[in-house]
């Protein structure tokens, strides 16, 4: 089944159901997501774009449990299932603030 059409995540649970082994265990969990850090002020920046309004922030320095940069380590997934998502930040973020406007009725 072809990933064409689906979210990353989509896309990743099927091709992991598909390989799913036949001895134990049966289960194993997998980063679905993407694997290249994005800053968070860009995220920011995108959803600000896909909503059409500017988000009010308030800027302050790294707090107690603040990581510099986070990203998903998807080379498990890549190894065991032959699957690497690749949805760009701004498609995702796109599809999901579509989804969540049309489906809350905003």
């Amino acid at each position: 089944m072809s990933g064409r059409g689906f979210t990353n995540l989509i896309a990743g649970a099927v091709r992991v159901l598909e390989a799913a082994p036949a001895d134990t265990p049966r289960y194993k969990l997998y980063n679905i997501g993407n694997n290249e850090p994005v800053e968070l002020t860009r995220f920011i920046d995108i959803l600000e774009e896909c909503l059409g309004r500017k988000a009010e922030r308030r800027l302050l320095p790294m707090q107690p449990g603040d990581v510099p940069a986070t990203y998903a380590d998807v080379d498990a997934l890549v190894r065991d299932v032959g699957f690497r998502p690749s949805t760009p930040i701004e498609d995702g973020i796109r599809r999901f603030t579509d989804w969540y406007l049309e489906y809350y009725g905003i």
